[in-house]
């Protein structure tokens, strides 16, 4: 909004001439959401408390949590907020994929509060019984498939598919795209879901990832960068990047209050929004495969689950101490604090390398 009513004015005030610029939209997007975050965070954290808004301890996690009961959660209303309001503000709300990503991603934290909420009241860590929820998630998934179906017989969209290394490999899924599509935001909310268990965790490796995208959806757009790179060129794509540049810094933000020891929890609300974020941009910008790379700490903390309660059911027998991979290491000794720190830095490995397989190719 702000973006369509600042660039009416560039005929008589030629300065305003940068808000054409998407890299000056994208750091003005990322400060508003920096600074949304950190101007309404003591507020929600205090309305979570007069509501007794508090985080329900699963029974069967790590002791060491038991101290975390009743810390408030939902806090992902925060992000939402931080993240959709400033990309609502700069970015061009013409541009079809930026509806689609604010769509996606808010209703997904609809979803995650849904669960949040019956937690709470019920004061059960059960919340949302999972067939209901992974039903949503599925509906959710399969509109944002249909739509993009919609937009690819318009030829605003194609369904091919990129494949990291490979110049040549480059298959059309046609009408199989659809559950491609809704596999993957899908599997992307609950990864990100299941990362959130320990303080700062999820969020700042997802700020990682978001900043990985931001790069991405930037040379997915430009004509020079995606020629060069090999890449399937869009350029409405490029207006994601003020998206994904929300994105990094509503989740620098609310990592100023979630950081060790977290004043507020992101809650379902937070979870399944960003995951249903990062797939939708993964999607759009054409690097579905790669987000396996970019988002690598979030696969593996999914995969230890899936190895975990596939290994119990075969065998009896655990894999690990506990799954998510995050309480393993819990449990082996390491504090709170190094699992972050390692998490994180490993993180930041796997969207360095994600970055270099542009060039690979």
């Amino acid at each position: 909004m702000l973006y369509h009513v600042l660039i009416s004015f560039y005929p008589q005030v030629s300065v305003l001439n940068v808000t054409r610029y998407i890299t000056f939209r994208t750091a003005a997007a990322s400060i508003t959401a920096m600074v949304v975050s950190l101007v309404l965070g003591p507020w929600l954290i205090r309305r979570l408390r007069a509501f007794q808004i508090g985080q329900v301890i699963r029974q069967e996690g790590p002791q060491s949590h038991r101290a975390k009961a009743g810390t408030p959660t939902m806090g992902g209303l925060l992000i939402l907020a931080a993240s959709l309001v400033p990309t609502l503000l700069w970015a061009d709300l013409t541009n079809a994929y930026i509806w689609v990503a604010v769509v996606t991603t808010a209703a997904y934290g609809g979803i995650g509060f849904l669960d949040d909420y019956l937690k709470v009241t019920q004061r059960s860590s059960g919340g949302l019984p999972p067939r209901y929820k992974i039903l949503l998630q599925v509906v959710v998934a399969l509109g944002v498939g249909l739509v993009l179906m919609w937009l690819a017989q318009r030829s605003l969209y194609n369904t091919r598919l990129i494949f990291p290394f490979f110049k040549q490999l480059i298959p059309d899924l046609g009408w199989f795209y659809v559950p491609f599509a809704v596999f993957v935001l899908v599997a992307w909310s609950n990864a990100v879901n299941l990362t959130d268990g320990l303080d700062g965790l999820a969020i700042s490796v997802f700020a990682v990832a978001a900043a990985c995208l931001t790069a991405l959806a930037y040379v997915t757009g430009h004509r020079e960068f995606a020629e060069y790179l090999l890449l399937v060129r869009f350029a409405p794509a490029a207006e994601l990047t003020i998206f994904c540049g929300a994105l990094v810094g509503a989740s620098l933000g609310f990592l100023w209050y979630n950081a060790h020891p977290a004043e507020v929890f992101m809650g379902d609300v937070g979870s399944l929004a960003l995951g249903g974020a990062l797939g939708t941009v993964a999607i759009l910008i054409k690097q579905e495969l790669l987000l396996v790379l970019v988002g690598g700490v979030f696969v593996l903390e999914a995969a230890s689950v899936v190895v975990q309660v596939g290994s119990f059911k075969l065998t009896g027998r655990r894999v690990f101490r506990m799954a998510p991979l995050h309480h393993h290491f819990e449990l082996i000794g390491w504090q709170e604090p190094k699992v972050i720190a390692r998490f994180l830095i490993m993180a930041i490995v796997f969207a360095l390398f994600s970055l270099t397989t542009l060039k690979l190719r």
